[in-house]
Formats: C-alpha cells, sequence, structure tokens
C-alpha cells in the first residue's frame, strides 16, 4: 500500500483581497477560492488507536514528542504490526513504538556552551546550531516541508513558530543576518500562499490555526534592513492574511453583538478581533493533558478544546488571562474574549498594507486601509482602555467588561503606537508600580503556576514594554527594564550556558516555573531580543 493513502491532503480555502474596500467601513473582501495541497501525515489520523495508547499511557513523558516523531515505514505496516502485536499478554508498547519510530531532534539541548565566551558570541555560535536547512517532504513525518532555511526555538521545538520568529529576526538583524530574514519571510509568504494563512507552526497537526500576526512586522522589519520596496513586494500576502483574521465579516450578525470565527461585532456596530481555532478537539500534541482536564471539569467537551486551542493561536499558552475565575483552567473562555494586543497587531497590519499601497501608486485603497485602522484604533480605546486604571486591558464582550487579570498585553497600544501621550504616560506609571521587578517586567500580576503568568518573564513581552515606552520617550523606565532584563539573561547564562524559553523575573537564583512542559534552552527569540538590546551598547 502507498503511503500517501495515509497522508493528510490539507486543501484550504484562501482569500485574496481582490476588491477595493468601502472607505467607510471595514468589510470583508469576497473570497478568491483556491485549492492548496500541503501534504503531510497527521499522527491522530495516521495511527488512530496506537496513537491514543501512546499518549494515553504516557509512552514519552512529553505528549509533543509522539507527534513529532518520523515513521520507519508505511502507516499501514506499523497499524498492522500493531493490531498484531497488542493481542500479544507480554507487548510493550514503548518499545514497539521505538522499533517503529524515530524520536524528533532535540535543538540546542547539547550544544558545548562556554561561558568564557560572551553572550552576544554564545548566541553567534548558536544560530548555526538552530538553523534548518530547505526542507524536502518526508511523507513519514508531521512536518510541512518549507523552500528556505529557518532557524528554530529550541529544545522540543524543532519547528518554526509564527510570533517567535519576529523575536528572533531581531537578534538576526543585530548579527548581520539580513540574508536569513528574507529566508524566514520567504517561508512565511510560501505558508500563506499554500495554505491561507501562517499556521502555528508547520506541522500538521497545527493547520487548524495561526498565531499572533507578526508577518507584516517582519516584511517591515526586512524592509527596514534592506528596501521599502519590500513592503510592495509582499502585499498580496499581507491581504491574504488580512482576509483570512477577517473571514466571516459577511456572516455577522446585524444588530447584535455576535462573533464568526476570528471577527466580533460589539452592540455599537464596532468590529474587533479574537483568537479562534477551526479544531474542537483534543490538541494532538499536548492530548493526553485536554482529554484528563475533560474528564475533571463539568463542561461540554467541545467547548473546552475549543477554548484551549484558542488560547495556543494567542501563544500566551496558558494564562489566567484567559480564565473565568483568574485560576482553574477548566473556566478557560478565549474565544468570548477580545485581546488587546491582537487588536494592535492588525491595526500595524492595515497600516503596513496602507502603506503598500501607497507605495503601488494607488491612494484610494490607501487610504480605505488607514481609515480602517483608524476605526479600530478607536474602537480599541472604546472597549479596551481602563480609564480608572489608566491602562488597557482585554475585554469580555459576553460579560460586557474588562477580564480581571491586567496583562502585558497592555503595552501593545504603545508597540504600535495607538495610544495618545496621556496614556502612555499612564500605562508607564502602572508597568512602573506594579509589573517592574528585579529581573524585567512580569507577564501578569497573578501567580498561578500557568507559565504566562506571574512570577514569569518573556522576551517578547520585554521587547514590546521597552520599544512601547520608547516610542513615548518614557526612556527612563525602558532603559530600566532593559538593564534588569539583559542583567537577568547574562546572570543565567554565567551559571548554566544557557538562554532559556522563559525566566523568573522574581528570583533571580531561578530560570522559571509552571507551564506544560520543562523550561527549554536553545532559545530564539531570547537570543533575539538579548542580541538586539546588547548591539545598542555599541552604537
Amino acid at each position: 500500500m502507498q503511503s500517501y493513502k495515509y497522508l493528510i491532503l490539507f486543501v484550504i480555502l484562501f482569500f485574496g483581497c481582490t476588491e477595493e474596500p468601502d472607505s467607510t467601513q471595514q468589510t470583508a473582501e469576497t473570497p478568491e477560492k483556491e485549492n492548496s495541497q500541503i501534504v503531510a501525515v497527521n499522527p491522530v489520523d495516521a495511527y488512530g488507536a496506537l496513537f491514543k495508547a501512546v499518549q494515553m499511557e504516557q509512552v514519552f513523558p512529553d505528549g509533543k514528542t509522539f507527534v513529532d516523531c518520523t515513521a520507519k515505514a508505511d502507516p499501514e505496516v506499523i497499524m498492522n504490526a500493531y493490531q498484531k502485536e497488542s493481542e500479544s499478554p507480554d507487548f510493550d508498547l514503548s518499545a514497539f513504538v521505538g522499533e517503529w519510530f524515530e524520536k524528533p531532534k532535540q535543538y540546542a539541548s547539547g550544544f558545548e556552551s562556554d561561558t568564557n565566551r560572551s553572550p552576544s558570541e554564545h548566541i553567534n555560535d548558536l544560530w548555526p546550531v538552530l538553523t534548518r536547512e530547505a526542507d524536502s517532504q518526508d511523507p513519514l513525518s508531521s512536518l510541512i516541508a518549507l523552500p528556505e532555511p529557518y532557524i528554530v526555538p529550541g529544545g522540543r521545538f524543532g519547528e518554526i513558530y509564527y510570533w517567535d520568529s519576529y523575536f528572533t529576526m531581531l537578534g538576526l538583524e543585530a548579527s548581520g543576518k539580513t540574508d536569513m530574514i528574507g529566508n524566514m519571510v520567504e517561508n512565511f509568504a510560501y505558508l500563506i500562499d499554500e495554505v491561507g494563512f501562517i499556521p502555528n507552526g508547520n506541522r500538521s497537526y497545527f493547520i487548524t490555526r495561526s498565531q499572533p500576526p507578526f508577518f507584516s512586522a517582519m516584511v517591515r522589519l526586512l524592509a527596514t534592513s534592506t528596501s521599502k520596496d519590500v513592503l510592495a513586494e509582499y502585499l498580496p500576502q499581507m491581504e491574504k492574511e488580512y482576509a483570512f483574521w477577517m473571514d466571516g465579516l459577511d456572516q455577522l450578525p446585524a444588530n447584535q453583538t455576535g462573533a464568526v470565527k476570528h471577527v466580533v461585532k460589539l452592540d455599537d456596530g464596532a468590529i474587533l478581533n479574537r483568537y479562534w481555532d477551526q479544531g474542537s478537539s483534543p490538541r494532538p500534541e499536548m492530548y493526553r493533558d485536554d482529554v484528563e482536564l475533560a474528564e475533571s471539569s463539568q463542561r461540554m467537551e467541545q467547548d473546552l478544546y475549543s477554548n484551549i486551542r484558542a488560547a495556543c493561536e494567542s501563544g500566551w499558552d496558558f494564562s489566567t488571562r484567559w480564565f473565568g475565575d483568574a485560576e482553574n483552567m477548566s473556566t478557560i473562555r478565549t474565544t468570548l474574549i477580545i485581546p488587546v494586543d491582537l487588536n494592535a497587531l492588525l491595526y500595524h497590519m492595515e497600516q503596513n498594507i496602507a502603506d503598500a499601497w501607497e507605495l503601488k501608486g494607488d491612494q484610494s485603497k490607501s487610504a480605505a486601509y488607514r481609515e480602517r485602522a483608524e476605526i479600530r484604533r478607536q474602537a480599541v480605546m472604546r472597549y479596551c482602555w481602563d480609564e480608572a486604571g489608566g491602562y488597557f486591558r482585554d475585554y469580555d464582550f459576553e460579560k460586557k467588561a474588562f477580564t480581571p487579570v491586567p496583562t502585558l498585553a497592555g503595552v501593545y497600544p504603545l508597540f504600535f503606537s495607538m495610544a495618545d501621550e496621556t496614556q502612555a504616560a499612564r500605562v508607564a506609571e502602572v508597568i512602573k508600580r506594579d509589573f517592574l521587578m528585579d529581573g524585567g517586567v512580569v507577564t501578569t500580576l497573578n501567580n498561578s503556576g500557568q507559565q504566562w503568568d506571574y512570577p514569569n518573564g518573556w522576551a517578547p513581552l520585554q521587547w514590546a514594554t521597552i520599544k512601547g515606552l520608547r516610542n513615548y520617550n518614557q526612556n527612563e523606565l525602558a532603559n530600566e527594564i532593559k538593564d534588569r532584563w539583559q542583567n537577568l539573561n547574562v546572570q543565567v547564562y554565567n551559571r548554566t550556558g544557557k538562554m532559556v524559553e522563559k525566566y523568573n523575573v522574581t528570583d533571580l537564583s531561578l530560570k522559571a516555573g509552571g507551564g506544560e512542559y520543562p523550561v527549554q534552552d536553545g532559545f530564539g527569540w531570547t537570543n533575539g531580543v538579548l542580541l538586539r538590546l546588547m548591539s545598542e551598547d555599541s552604537l
């Protein structure tokens, strides 16, 4: 039997923005439908009962390991062998998996570091270790092949990740590796063309969701390093991604709040966006965890799984930012929340598309996208600005209230220059009073044990905070955060020889705690942000 019978054929409808947008309001473009075929093995479908047994019996401590394994034979051969051998009373599932599957590589986990070398030298030594060359499609792997080389985060993450990559690119820029930035932008453009959007990562099991939409920011970064004409070059892909995030707009209810896919219509007619995943089943890479949570909760399984998956699209997986009671993951309600960071990103995307149309000489389309951006900015101010608290907050559109957990997502309107000077000054006061810790800024103010909560700090949020404050000349606080974060990174490096995924910013003797998996080393976005910050010291 040919192995292609066990491949998932992903036929995705993707949308081209072919009509001029209405300049008076946000509208959905008429979809231009095309068929795209991305072929990669889906472990859930290919291995069925074997997949469930491996995940539920914890053959591997990390649920991601099995879905990243490469089979040594055709799935039908493996499943025939499994059906026969599993009936034996002395069947050893772990030995069977070891016989038929090759485990994935752990990137940078065996890298020999030398702490006599400076952190910047260490990071530059790591770029080749974290580089994957252009892929050729392996029909027995879940990896979606990409046409150009790219940087992976490290540790258990041996594929490209969407939003991670922007922050990795900051370091590549500081290293003068503009060609690699171009390679990665080209890979993401390829995914938009072939899939219709950029998946969470280039794995078959990520094909139901995206991640925070940083593609236009990547294009802008590449344009800054090369030529502004890059914006016009990638305009088709920026518009296709925009259409993906705005898909369903024409299906929203006329006179009431409602949500379709990623778009939400609010009571006053404003259109904002949410995180959302097409799937409503347990995540293949964390199958056991999701099943056990569903079994212990009182919720409908599909509703729970949908909200877990949507939180994964946010990149903040997991945080009490998404929880109904700010404590229990079983109360997760991601799909009912308007995230301030997502809408700031889409504002930036609209502005970039406007700039690209201006470069191409189409002032009408440019003006239409600028108006969309301004309409969105005003809606964010109405729904996400907390005047009493002086901070930007997520908005729960079902409860018609701010969510209970303040988070560093509130800096995104500063990062993308949406706020006014008074708002920025008040945000700076909150950051200094509540979020600033010895090692940088903390992700949320809620100590929950989740990895995207107190006491952890993450490189992308440090950069967003520092850059956002600098946009409004809050330079003293920005530089204080920079110094504290940089010092923490260097201290951990001197002790361990590693750059890690996240850090405990309240106890500088520790790395970090909480989350679904152990702290990973490598690490793409930590390397990128630290190298970018350290490069400023030599200017």
